[in-house]
């Protein structure tokens, strides 16, 4: 049966779309009983209230204060994409001594993928990133405080953020749900994004590392500007031109 109004129908492809973390146009219209034409102008109206990100053939759902995929469904997403972008970032190291791994896969991946050969502080209010560190022989790890997330694993509130404010840190590794030109980097949930604002305070060199999907997004809450960060690693995935865009508001762009 065909969802009967326009507003129906826009809540069932946002519903589909964060359920599947995409949907098809031709599926889409299959499901709903209406032409591909009143799906494409269903998902731009979708895009402009920032609920989904149009990709050729389909959409993809934006993370906000509604919605934050979790851990597990990350592990899955991109991987390969995030492979690259992580082994990329963990070359940007230099001869930083404390560093700080942000919550999420993909910083999870970085952790993984530092030198274990010489000693290194890692600061992180991940769960994971600290179990991934807590074995390597030359790695102090100091795990932030606070309340656990349970769809990232990671801690919250005033704790982690005081324990944070009392370090001066050499790196931050740093993610984010949405990067956009115009509203910097958000994250949906207000106590992640006092826990990246203070990281990106305490760090003398701050590197946000995101998959291109990433890229035009905006969430909730805004952490940082595009000016705070030294380099952004991302993949090929994101157009060069728009690379450039994001370099001329001062940070290094790395596409792998």
């Amino acid at each position: 049966m065909s969802i009967k109004t326009a507003e129906e129908r826009r809540r069932e492809i946002v519903r589909a779309a964060r359920a599947g973390g995409s949907v098809d146009v031709t599926v889409l219209a299959a499901q709903l009983g209406v032409a591909r034409e009143t799906v494409r102008r269903d998902l731009r109206t979708l895009e402009e209230h920032g609920l989904v990100r149009r990709t050729h053939g389909g959409a993809y759902p934006v993370e906000s204060a509604g919605f934050e995929t979790n851990l597990a469904f990350r592990a899955t997403s991109r991987v390969p994409e995030k492979r690259r972008v992580a082994a990329a970032a963990a070359e940007l190291l230099g001869d930083a001594e404390t560093v700080f791994v942000d919550e999420g896969f993909t910083p999870q991946l970085i952790a993984e993928a530092l030198p274990k050969s010489r000693p290194l502080t890692v600061v992180t209010a991940s769960l994971p990133v600290a179990g991934a560190l807590a074995e390597a022989g030359n790695v102090s790890v100091l795990l932030l405080g606070g309340r656990v997330r349970p769809g990232t694993l990671a801690t919250v509130d005033h704790w982690t953020t005081k324990m944070l404010a009392g370090f001066v840190i050499d790196l931050a590794y740093i993610g984010a749900n949405g990067i956009s030109r115009e509203h910097g980097l958000t994250t949906p949930d207000p106590a992640v994004g006092e826990v990246k604002a203070q990281a990106v305070r305490a760090a003398r060199r701050t590197v946000l590392v995101g998959v291109h999907t990433k890229f035009g997004a905006v969430s909730f809450c805004r952490f940082a500007e595009i000016g705070a960060l030294e380099a952004i690693v991302t993949s090929t995935q994101l157009p060069a031109a728009e690379a450039h865009r994001y370099a001329l508001l001062g940070p290094q762009v790395i596409r792998v």
